[in-house]
């Protein structure tokens, strides 16, 4: 018997595409502990929040994170125009989020692009970057 065949690329980037639906599950849940099982707990790790600086490694990721979550009440994240690749055991997810978030005092909207990274680790893909920048809103129509 010769070995296994490597899996094929549409099945790969289909988990990576459920990894990258966990890792937006867990931010609309707000739940730190599941936060923290999306992603690989390194120093080398990179986040960018829209309008943050880069956070770089595990600690500093995560306390982004439970700030984050610790300040709101409420997230909707939908995602669209999702793209995904894998190359071996590093993957990347380009997406658009529209994101709804209420806190105390209030709501914002916000259109956001995203490239979310990930490595394979222990059979399961686990993130080591986000990168998310606003959009620039739409253009209204003049008034007539």
């Amino acid at each position: 018997m010769g070995p296994a065949p490597a899996p094929q690329t549409d099945t790969l980037e289909q988990a990576v595409l459920a990894a990258n639906r966990r890792f937006y599950a867990a931010f609309e849940s707000l739940d730190l502990a599941e936060m923290e099982e999306i992603w690989v707990h390194e120093d080398w790790v990179q986040c960018v929040h829209p309008g943050w600086n880069l956070l770089v490694g595990w600690d500093e990721v995560r306390e982004s994170w439970a700030r984050i979550f610790s300040n709101t009440e409420r997230v909707q994240a939908a995602i669209s125009s999702v793209w995904a690749h894998v190359q071996g055991e590093v993957a990347w997810v380009a997406c658009t989020e529209h994101i709804t978030t209420s806190f105390a005092g209030g709501f914002d909207t916000a259109l956001v692009q995203a490239m979310n990274l990930f490595v394979q680790r222990d059979g399961a893909w686990r993130m080591v970057a986000h990168h998310a920048s606003p959009l620039p809103a739409a253009l209204e129509p003049p008034v007539q």
